[in-house]
């Protein structure tokens, strides 16, 4: 429930002066296929109700709003799923409508995975179609044993095939890759994995030099690999990409290193 509450909260939800005596309540979104329901209440004065006019994409609607409940008929509209939408509502200045079902203007995940590739230099490539809207899809590469989200990009809501790059950073060996997507459902959406061997990116190996540095070597020499390392509390202390950590400046202790595709211990002392 807070998930849909934080995503209802990003619509944007206007109020302006329509008219002397009247006010404009508006709601942006995306055409799902159904239809917004609205709470109307009297008029200050007693005679009729709060909502005088609607009017959707800058159309009128034919339909009357004078009720305490009424529902708008988007479809009415001649709106393609996946089409932004702004309604607006003008009702008189002393009173305010409702929304009752804002979330139905969300995008749902619905896209449809009709190929996805990547290069050994890890430029990640996927295609699809039936998308109802705009969402980000999360690209995310499994390594240290669980899927890490590496990148973000985001999704161009149309039905039609749409086409996306991105530019992984590989680690040394195989490699696993996915796409995720996740809409006001809080569900998640994964696309089938794609595998392929990284292209000249040497194994490295961790070494600890007098319990304060951290260095990457691989064949006796230096490299750079992207690592992350965490307290015993599983607090990330340090993260970058780089031959050498630097940990002087850390408690001694017990910690956590990730790095490459491996996950290793280093005492600090």
């Amino acid at each position: 429930m807070r998930f849909i509450n934080k995503m209802i909260a990003g619509f944007v939800l206007l109020i302006g002066v329509a008219s002397p005596g009247f006010s404009n309540t508006s709601i942006e979104g995306t055409y799902q296929g159904k239809n917004l329901f609205v709470q109307s209440p009297e008029s200050e004065d007693g005679f009729g109700f709060c909502v005088t006019k609607v009017t959707v994409n800058g159309d009128v609607s034919a339909h009357s709003p004078q009720a305490s409940a009424f529902q708008i008929d988007l479809s009415e509209f001649s709106i393609q799923i996946g089409e932004k939408v702004l309604v607006v509502l003008e009702h008189e200045d002393g009173c305010k409508p409702k929304l009752l079902n804002p979330e139905v203007l969300l995008p749902k995940s619905t896209f449809i995975l009709e190929d996805i590739s990547c290069t050994p230099d890890g430029t990640l490539s996927w295609k699809t179609t039936g998308e109802s809207g705009s969402l980000n899809y999360q690209i995310e590469q499994y390594k240290w044993n669980k899927w890490v989200v590496v990148g973000e990009t985001n999704g161009i809501g149309n039905a039609k095939p749409n086409e996306y790059l991105f530019n992984v950073s590989p680690h040394s060996g195989e490699n696993k890759l996915r796409v995720t997507q996740t809409d006001n459902t809080g569900n998640k959406r994964v696309s089938k994995e794609v595998t392929f061997v990284a292209k000249d990116i040497p194994e490295p190996q961790m070494v600890a030099q007098k319990g304060k540095i951290i260095e990457f070597v691989s064949n006796g020499e230096k490299v750079i690999t992207k690592y992350e390392v965490f307290d015993a509390y599983g607090n990330i202390v340090k993260k970058g990409m780089n031959h050498t950590v630097d940990c002087s400046n850390l408690k001694d202790g017990v910690y956590h290193v990730n790095y490459d595709n491996k996950h290793e211990k280093f005492i600090k002392k």
